[in-house]
């Protein structure tokens, strides 16, 4: 098979594909395919973590604010003990 030139550019493209060019070009979309899975399943993991992290964060907040009514309970009670009103 004669192969095509360009004159412009003088590159030159051969019309026969062989075996070795199509066994690559599928084995480099296989791996990206592969990749992109991965890549994928990170990614959900990544999600799931700040998903727990959020309901951790909520609890968190939750209990700082109980410490901190506790904190003025246990204030109130320190005031009275200390002027003999208990």
């Amino acid at each position: 098979m004669p192969a095509s030139r360009n004159p412009a550019t003088g590159f030159r493209f051969d019309k026969q594909v062989t075996l070795a060019v199509i066994v690559t070009i599928a084995v480099q979309a296989g791996g990206g395919l592969m990749w992109a899975g991965r890549a994928s399943a990170r990614i959900d993991e990544l999600q799931r973590k700040i998903d727990r992290q959020a309901d951790l964060s909520e609890r968190l907040t939750r209990l700082e604010e109980q410490v901190a009514a506790t904190r003025v309970t246990l204030e109130r009670l320190e005031r009275r003990l200390e002027t003999g009103e208990l």
